[in-house]
């Protein structure tokens, strides 16, 4: 994208933010890069400088003690336990992960859990988050969560990723606002866009994708949203002839009906995989950064089992 292209898209006052936050960002990574051992507090205040984000934030240690030294990091979407046992077991002490760890936005301590609507299901919840939590100490495993960060960040951020997984460049880019881009393609009929969107994220481990709407309309321009900030009717002033959304987000008695009664494309595809590319981006980011740190992404793509009728 040219540059004047890319002020007319995101505005002075937001470039000027951006270019703050990459000197922040060049400013603390220079400080740490002269440490011999950095922690995993240091770590959180690189992850924190890499974009200018406001409090209260998810982002910081969900469990570790600042202190804690970091030798083998490793990025996940998720900190399930299976992928936490699987950090563990390729020798990572540091996990950095995008969602919660413990089954709420605010993760530990959250009064305002979905699961706490009933004593049952809080009573189960709090069991399990005791025993999960205590595992990861035992373990010595520090979880660092990166989730507004990765959200908003260029270049290698959550929709940024996702856009260079389907096959598309920053320079395909044609309208650009925080949390959303939307690419220029050649005409081509949305199934057929679909088709290759499905063939992108085979890898991932997602099976196909859901297509709702004209499968035989001519597609010019594809619109890419940041995980649960994915909904076609939020970003529709932006007039992508097709609508990329999350499972997570849509409904399927309202953006799903209205694209079938409209004939305006949607493909809806599994949040983990549309999030797992940009966690698998910081990984390379931070092997960057840090070239005397070892970085292992624990990969797990899309979240769900596809279990076919036989």
């Amino acid at each position: 994208m040219r540059r004047r292209d890319f002020l007319y898209l995101v505005g002075a006052n937001s470039v000027a933010a951006v270019m703050a936050t990459d000197t922040l960002a060049k400013t603390t990574l220079e400080t740490l890069r002269e440490k011999k051992q950095i922690t995993a507090g240091d770590l959180q205040d690189y992850l924190r400088s890499l974009y200018e984000v406001k409090e209260p934030s998810c982002d910081h240690i969900i469990v570790g003690k600042p202190e804690n030294k970091v030798s083998k990091v490793g990025t996940a979407w998720m900190g399930y336990w299976r992928i936490c046992r699987k950090a563990v077991d390729a020798g990572v002490d540091t996990l950095v992960v995008h969602e919660p760890t413990f089954y709420s936005h605010w993760d530990l301590g959250d009064k305002t859990a979905q699961y706490r609507a009933n004593k049952v299901s809080e009573a189960a919840y709090e069991k399990l988050i005791a025993e999960k939590k205590k595992w990861i100490e035992d373990h010595g495993l520090t979880i660092i969560r990166s989730h507004d960060v990765m959200d908003r960040v260029g270049k290698f951020g959550m929709p940024f990723a996702l856009g260079q997984t389907l096959g598309f460049s920053d320079d395909d880019i044609v309208r650009s606002r925080l949390f959303y881009n939307v690419y220029g393609i050649d005409p081509t009929p949305a199934k057929k866009v679909a088709q290759r969107i499905a063939d992108h994220l085979k890898p991932l481990g997602q099976p196909g994708v859901a297509f709702y709407g004209d499968p035989g309309r001519p597609i010019k321009t594809v619109g890419v949203g940041t995980g649960c900030i994915c909904d076609p009717i939020q970003f529709a002033p932006m007039n992508p002839d097709l609508f990329i959304a999350i499972d997570d987000k849509v409904r399927t008695w309202i953006q799903t009906t209205y694209a079938e009664d409209s004939g305006h494309p949607l493909v809806v595809i599994n949040h983990g995989t549309s999030e797992e590319c940009g966690m698998k981006a910081l990984n390379g980011h931070l092997s960057q950064a840090f070239p005397n740190l070892e970085c292992v992404h624990v990969g797990d793509g899309c979240s769900y089992k596809w279990i076919a009728a036989r």
